[in-house]
């Protein structure tokens, strides 16, 4: 893409704030009511005819837009919703394109230190350098569209137990020397945790048809 082009993109609002930022609401019920109706109407329409296109723009619309058009809508769901789960996935989407090498950096720690499937099931190859890292955040989240979405949700809780596992240990490392970073690396470590969990619990919710 050209710098040119570039221009006429809106600002991308990058991590560090994307996990802590707030958004204001006149009326919480109209709102939860229109995330979840645009939730189950995009996901909807998307599957009923992917075509590869769209859902390559639907897999870059943050990364080129930033979140705002979205997180107005989604960021205040319940954790455990369509739009709680689809807010969840685009922040760790922007998260890994954001800082891929960091990301790679946590993947790979977790990968040697987790001793579960986990890595096994997010699919990653080994190694995992920054470019793969954001090849497989995308293609999860392209299964979303195109795949099995509960299979796509189990792939990100995964993933997401991996880079939680390799943030903890580097926030370890970091913790004599380098208190702020570890203490950075920790929180980190704790809301991939509970993005996790939360994406687990939709996968299952979304098998037994309950995932509002």
């Amino acid at each position: 893409m050209s710098d040119s082009s570039r221009e006429f993109h809106k600002p991308v609002r990058r991590p560090a704030e994307l996990f802590d930022r707030t958004f204001s609401a006149e009326d919480p019920a109209e709102v939860s009511r229109i995330a979840h109706t645009t939730a189950h109407a995009l996901l909807a329409r998307v599957r009923a005819d992917p075509d590869g296109a769209t859902v390559d723009r639907l897999v870059a619309f943050t990364d080129e837009h930033g979140i705002d058009d979205i997180a107005e809508l989604w960021s205040r769901s319940p954790s455990r919703s369509l739009p709680g789960a689809l807010w969840r996935l685009y922040l760790v989407q922007l998260m890994i394109h954001d800082d891929p090498r960091t990301a790679a950096l946590l993947y790979e720690r977790g990968r040697a230190e987790l001793a579960s499937a986990d890595d096994v099931v997010a699919g990653a190859p080994s190694p995992a350098g920054p470019e793969e890292l954001v090849a497989l955040v995308d293609t999860i989240l392209r299964g979303l569209f195109e795949g099995d979405f509960a299979v796509a949700l189990d792939r990100a809780a995964a993933f997401c137990r991996v880079q939680a596992s390799g943030a903890t240990h580097v926030a370890d490392d970091y913790e004599h020397t380098e208190p702020e970073r570890a203490s950075a690396f920790t929180t980190r470590a704790l809301r991939l945790s509970d993005y996790a969990a939360d994406l687990s619990a939709c996968a299952g919710l979304w098998r037994r048809d309950a995932l509002t």
